[in-house]
């Protein structure tokens, strides 16, 4: 009698975390190394919403660019071989999280918000740190999404204390090849 055929599903990869956490650059060196296409999330929304998030944020507000950061996620995620940059508050919206932990390898780069706020001091292309005290913004937004990134994400990784190769070397070990059991 054979043995039952088994049969693996490949998911994609995505990456959640704080605005300057490195979500696109090590997304972009893991998708290399993996050979598969690299996707950030608030690219396609720019593209989709024919102007910058800053821009949208201003004309629409923050509601409108969540439902179409959602509608986008949706999409991305059906590439079965991709990896993902989502933007740092996808996380916010329950129906993410529930598509980043059920439809994806997520993996959460954790970063303080001292190294952060180094990192986008002089950023002026996120709109929720273009306030009076942006220091003490990313202080705030930290505290609201450090738990809904630990409960989205199935890996975290110390996005502060290694050097950016061995964090990519890190999430490949974790991730191998995106192969899931049955």
């Amino acid at each position: 009698m054979p043995e039952p055929e088994l049969k693996f599903e490949v998911l994609p990869l995505s990456l959640v975390g704080m605005p300057g956490s490195g979500k696109s650059s090590i997304g972009r060196e893991v998708a290399k190394r993996l050979g598969r296409p690299f996707v950030d999330c608030d690219k396609v929304v720019e593209q989709r919403a024919g102007c910058t998030i800053a821009r949208l944020f201003e004309r629409d507000g923050e509601t409108a660019f969540r439902d179409l950061e959602a509608e986008v996620l949706v999409t991305l995620l059906e590439d079965r071989s991709s990896v993902v940059a989502t933007g740092g508050g996808a996380v916010l919206r329950a129906i993410n999280r529930e598509l980043l932990r059920t439809r994806s390898q997520c993996v959460f780069l954790n970063a303080s918000p001292a190294f952060l706020w180094q990192r986008l001091r002089r950023d002026r292309r996120r709109p929720l740190l273009q306030v009076a005290e942006p220091e003490e913004r990313l202080r705030e937004l930290f505290v609201e999404r450090e738990l809904l990134y630990r409960e989205t994400a199935s890996v975290v990784i110390d996005a502060e204390s290694a050097p950016f190769d061995r964090l990519v070397a890190t999430i490949l070990g974790h991730v191998g090849s995106g192969v899931q059991a049955p």
